[in-house]
């Protein structure tokens, strides 16, 4: 495809037309976001392919989101930055979760900065800036200009851990005037199932392109010191079970399962983390009316973790308001509930506490890891829930320890059973790199 091609025909022209009369949502958005968490204030201006400082140029260029992704695609970029050199590597997010990951996770062996909106004018002012050697982008995120735009400069172009659901793959046929002329666009797609790999080939895309490799979130690199800092929380005589990443609807079904399951366990502590830790304030509020005229205490965790007092070692729900604390939380409980799946979210990643060979708990809404969650499933490694039977499914493994200890054992088996998915990722995103044909 000619640079003209690329980047000239009328599924195109509409897509930036429609894009135009939304810039001003789309910034009032923004806006409001900010006002509602001021982490998305600072570096506002960077989203549109504004930078005070420039980051790497000539740097591979690796876009990960949010913070599932950047985690997920940390030891990749880690191992491509020792390969490649200092600066060698720039890593852009859309949030600010994900641009606190990249600083905790990876620190100063890469660049970083937001990425622009998919306006063609960001686009191409971040292009110009940044002339990056190769656009790396994670899972699902498929942005016209931004794909376009590095097809009409020769830079190739990668989707890593690569996922189409049916309902995705409905979508894109669709829109084929805009869909087709991207997605022939990619020059390597290492997907995480087959079932991925031919939904991408029926859309289009060059078969000698498309790789089936596995989930690199399989390929969890586990901190040494999990067990220590879960132990060093512990109580003694205290019992835990997690709900990991809940969202808003979520929460208070969560806090009445944990007040039902209290009456059979009265050393129970719920261990509550948000997705998104911001929402502190509003969860306060929901647990100061969950637990008025009850003989049970909530706290946060910063005051839990280093026992600020004898209450809040003894404390029934704990608030999780910080970010990269979850694994050794996972390590102590006996039962870890992975949120946005009762609420219409698509579920979040259960593989870490499947990897700490916990049993996991998910609501019926999983499309976002549809096959881990089947893998976990057929395994008799997690069970699935709705509102109403969330309490039963908890009390029940609560007062089992052989049933927890079998789907614990089954859930680390199904992580082990599907690692080795980074190491084959890395190998064809090198061969790319080095200009080799991918061949059949």
């Amino acid at each position: 495809m000619s640079a003209q091609q690329a980047t000239s025909y009328p599924g195109l022209l509409l897509y930036r037309v429609i894009l135009w009369f939304a810039l001003p949502f789309v910034l009032l958005r923004l806006w409001w976001r900010g006002r509602r968490d001021p982490t998305y204030r600072p570096r506002w201006q960077e989203r549109l392919g504004v930078y005070a400082a420039l980051p790497s140029q000539g740097a591979v260029w690796f876009h990960t989101v949010s913070a599932g992704e950047t985690i997920a695609a940390a030891p990749t970029i880690r191992a491509m930055a020792a390969d490649l050199g200092a600066a060698s590597v720039l890593v852009t997010t859309m949030t600010p979760t994900g641009s606190e990951r990249v600083a905790s996770l990876l620190g100063d062996t890469v660049g970083h900065c937001y990425a622009p909106y998919d306006f063609t004018f960001a686009v191409r002012r971040f292009f110009t800036q940044i002339n990056p050697r190769a656009l790396i982008l994670m899972e699902t995120e498929i942005w016209p200009n931004l794909i376009l735009e590095a097809k009409a400069r020769g830079i190739p172009v990668m989707l890593v851990n690569a996922r189409l659901s049916e309902k995705s793959a409905r979508g894109y046929q669709r829109f084929r005037w805009l869909s087709r002329r991207v997605l022939e666009c990619f020059d390597l797609i290492p997907c995480q199932t087959p079932e991925h790999a031919q939904r991408f080939i029926e859309l289009g895309v060059n078969a000698n392109k498309v790789r089936m490799v596995g989930n690199v979130k399989y390929d969890l690199d586990l901190p040494d010191e999990i067990k220590e800092r879960a132990v060093a929380l512990a109580q003694p005589q205290r019992r835990y079970w997690i709900a990991a990443s809940t969202h808003a609807g979520e929460e208070a079904i969560v806090v009445q399962a944990h007040l039902a399951a209290l009456e059979s366990n009265p050393s129970l502590t719920l261990l509550l983390a948000p997705r998104h830790p911001n929402r502190t304030a509003e969860l306060a509020l929901l647990l100061d009316g969950a637990t008025r005229d009850l003989p049970i205490t909530w706290c946060r965790y910063g005051d839990w973790a280093v026992q600020a007092n004898p209450s809040t070692s003894e404390c029934g729900i704990v608030l999780i308001d910080e970010m990269g604390v979850l694994m050794p939380l996972f390590w102590l409980s006996e039962v870890a509930f992975v949120g946005g799946s009762l609420v219409p979210r698509g579920g979040h990643n259960p593989i870490e506490p499947a990897s700490l060979g916990k049993p996991v708990v998910t609501g019926p809404h999983d499309f976002n890891f549809a096959q881990v969650y089947a893998d976990l499933i057929a395994a008799n490694a997690c069970q699935q829930v709705s509102e109403a039977s969330l309490t039963s499914a908890l009390v029940g493994l609560l007062s089992d320890p052989v049933a927890r200890k079998a789907m614990g054992a089954a859930a680390s088996d199904v992580v082990a059973s599907n690692k080795g998915a980074r190491q084959r990722t890395q190998d064809v995103i090198a061969q790319v790199l080095s200009g080799q044909p991918l061949g059949g």
